[in-house]
């Protein structure tokens, strides 16, 4: 039930972002990253779950990635570049910004707790099509709801 509740209520968060097509969840490996995804994409995977008493900690990660546009015009400028590599770390670090919001600020306020730091760790990978964006880190307190029935 919790993990339920917990992958849900991700998920949820960042359908509402417009700056999210496609949302998946599971391995980093069974997500299609060719031209079929309809981009921008966030991925969730859960990476562990602790037992700490009458609370469980979900370890988290959600990747935020967009298609980098590219083009072929000479380079005119040194710091951005020829394409929207830092268009996109912007707002896809929004997206993973937002996420959490529902832990903090939104109705779950209270039910799950986000507890330590998360972390944001940039990605400019070189896939089927160049993506970029980040791959932020966090846990989650939830109320073990485990009964001895």
């Amino acid at each position: 039930m919790e993990f339920y509740n917990v992958t849900t209520t991700i998920k949820e968060q960042l359908e509402l972002d417009d700056f999210v097509n496609t949302v998946t969840e599971g391995d980093i490996a069974d997500v299609d990253l060719g031209k079929q995804t309809i981009f921008p994409l966030a991925h969730l995977m859960v990476n562990s779950v602790t037992k700490e008493g009458h609370a469980l900690r979900f370890n988290c990660t959600v990747i935020c990635m967009d298609i980098v546009d590219k083009t072929s015009d000479k380079t005119t400028n040194a710091f951005r570049g020829n394409d929207n590599t830092q268009d996109v770390l912007n707002t896809q670090l929004a997206v993973g910004l937002r996420a959490l919001e529902v832990f903090e600020r939104g109705v779950n306020k209270g039910k799950f707790t986000l507890d330590g730091n998360p972390t944001f760790e940039k990605i400019t990978e070189k896939f089927e099509n160049f993506l970029a964006g980040w791959a932020v880190s966090f846990d989650v307190l939830v109320p073990n709801r485990m009964t001895i029935c």
